[in-house]
């Protein structure tokens, strides 16, 4: 039986690969770190994001942003602390990775590490309308 989609419908062409895309967001489940997404507000024609994650206890070192293909990926990693016995250990040193797909046309910006919040600048220029004329070939019946 062929499950249904709503990208199965003949009049979306080319969007095979957004359902794969669908698929493995819904799969990443972690909640770690806490991240928001706000809209920064201008009077340029381009819309500029950011998003903000909480990576307390983390350096720059520790921290990783990268742009492969269209996600914007950030990873964290901690090296563990052996010089300390701790006697409880409530602050964990984990590693992460989370990534953000990214519409076309998006720019990743500027990365800034400020009091336990990593901000990550995104810009989307505005779309160019785009109008192609498609010429018509005549073929005589013969």
């Amino acid at each position: 039986m062929t499950r249904m989609t709503p990208f199965s419908n003949p009049l979306l062409l080319g969007f095979e690969t957004m359902e794969k895309t669908l698929d493995r967001l819904n799969k990443s489940g972690d909640g770690y770190p806490p991240y928001n997404i706000v809209r920064l507000s201008g009077e340029e024609p381009n819309e500029r994001l950011r998003i903000t994650l909480a990576v307390a206890g983390f350096t720059p070192e520790d921290l990783d942003v990268t742009v492969e293909d269209n996600q914007l990926i950030i990873r964290g990693r901690q090296a563990d602390d052996e010089e300390f016995e701790y006697l409880h250990r409530g602050i964990a040193s984990r590693q992460f990775q989370r990534a953000f797909v990214l519409a076309d046309g998006i720019k990743v910006g500027a990365a800034e590490l400020k009091n336990g919040l990593l901000s990550i600048d995104l810009e989307r220029p505005a779309p160019e309308k785009r109008v192609k004329r498609i010429t018509i070939s005549a073929i005589d019946d013969e």
